[in-house]
């Protein structure tokens, strides 16, 4: 084999292994587990993540408890199974996850928080709004001009990634975190 082709193959083989570490850790991951189009990574936090799931966490800036502490659900797709974009308008709707507190944040693709005019970061459980049943009923899309506000402000035309953050969950959910009974992600309109 000459030496240019030699060559090829070994920065083929490190594109190719680059890439595919690249893949696993921007991704949950095969630890994870779905609940609706949320998912959620059972090692975050624990003691026996491999190295993979701590590269993962460290990567999205996530500073993992232990699941009897926090459970971090991310979604980054509507319930059509179309990907979450921040252009659009979505309607958060559900029952209130059962823990002692909870948060929804809106990120862009690379897990840095929208600017808004109105400061607003995430809706959590002392700020959602509830419909007449006492489920969450709540709007995440950009600043428009016309029309009411939403309730979690996006902006630009990028990704849009949910992260859904339980805190002192439940045991039900410690023990069985699938079982969320998720917030629906519904597009709401049309998207440009």
């Amino acid at each position: 084999m000459t030496r240019g082709r030699l060559a090829a193959l070994y920065v083929l083989a490190i594109l190719v292994g680059l890439g595919s570490a690249w893949l696993w850790l921007t991704q949950v991951g095969p630890s994870g587990v779905d609940a609706g189009v949320w998912r959620v990574n059972l090692l975050a936090g624990s003691p026996s993540a491999d190295a993979y799931t701590r590269a993962r966490v460290a990567l999205g800036a996530l500073l993992a408890l232990d699941r009897r502490e926090t459970l971090y659900y991310i979604a980054r797709t509507d319930e059509r199974g179309e990907p979450l974009r921040a252009q659009c308008r979505y309607r958060l709707s559900g029952p209130v996850p059962a823990a002692r507190w909870w948060s929804i944040t809106a990120y862009d693709d690379e897990f840095f928080l929208f600017e808004n005019s109105v400061r607003r970061y995430s809706v959590n459980v002392d700020t959602a709004p509830r419909d007449a049943t006492g489920h969450m009923s709540f709007e995440i899309g950009p600043e428009v001009t016309a029309g009411p506000p939403p309730d979690l402000p996006t902006r630009g035309d990028g990704t849009l990634l949910l992260t859904l953050r339980l805190y002192n969950p439940a045991l039900t959910l410690q023990r069985d975190p699938a079982g969320l009974i998720a917030p629906r992600i519904d597009l709401v309109g049309n998207c440009p």
